[in-house]
């Protein structure tokens, strides 16, 4: 067995973070009425994953903080909208925040696949930029918590992906070593290349089949291929 360690991302990876957030943001847009302001139920969720996605770049570059990104990600969707920065519902960000982890929405083969993974011996992890609170809830949510043995957040050791210092913390918190670890995400920034910085061999999950010139350990567009690489 080349490969003891197996670390996940979560969002995007194994928890559908596109789905969950799309019925979620339908949810609020119904009970605060927005369509009254002449805006689609659409066009309101394209305008909040854009402005949500620009957020999060800034985050991760550690350009913004956590409280600043779930503040201003709503008043800035109205105001992306063309309509003014105070008809954001009061406590809309706290409701979504609330509402989106408690989602259960998974990517295909999730379940089997981690099934297969644990049953032939593998120590199945967790490497997330996401909220530590907010990642918790998710795995309750999905039935995922039990299938992982450790999760390392960027709160936890104050580093995000793909700064080589959480991939080293994760191998140093789950006496894993580079070699026997094997990363597997989304991003091509955060988790390939971070993962690599890192000495890890890589997979880069990518359904949507994006064209990409980075070199890679392994490429996937479904979760149930991983069973043809471990």
């Amino acid at each position: 067995m080349k490969y003891r360690h197996i670390f996940f991302d979560l969002d995007h990876t194994l928890w559908d973070f596109e789905a969950n957030a799309d019925e979620t943001l339908r949810h609020l847009f119904a009970e605060h009425n927005i369509g009254r302001h002449g805006v689609s139920v659409d066009k309101f969720i394209a305008v909040y994953s854009e402005v949500n996605h620009g957020l999060w770049r800034l985050y991760q570059s550690n350009k913004i903080n956590q409280q600043q990104l779930r503040t201003v990600r709503f008043p800035r969707t109205f105001m992306q909208l063309g309509l003014r920065e105070e008809d954001s519902p009061a406590g809309i960000s706290e409701q979504f925040t609330d509402i989106l982890p408690r989602k259960s929405a998974v990517f295909p083969y999730t379940y089997e696949v981690l099934d297969y993974l644990r049953d032939k011996g593998y120590q199945l992890h967790l490497i997330t930029n996401g909220f530590r609170d907010i990642q918790h809830v998710k795995l309750a949510s999905s039935r995922l918590t039990d299938y992982f043995q450790e999760m390392v957040t960027s709160e936890c050791c104050g580093h995000l992906k793909p700064d080589t210092r959480i991939f080293q913390h994760a191998l140093e918190r789950t006496g894993a070593t580079a070699p026997e670890s094997l990363m597997i995400g989304d991003n091509l920034e955060c988790d390939v290349l971070g993962a690599y910085n890192a000495g890890l061999d890589q997979v880069y999950f990518n359904p949507d089949k994006r064209r990409h010139f980075n070199q890679i350990t392994y490429e996937i567009s479904c979760l149930s291929e991983l069973k043809e690489i471990l």
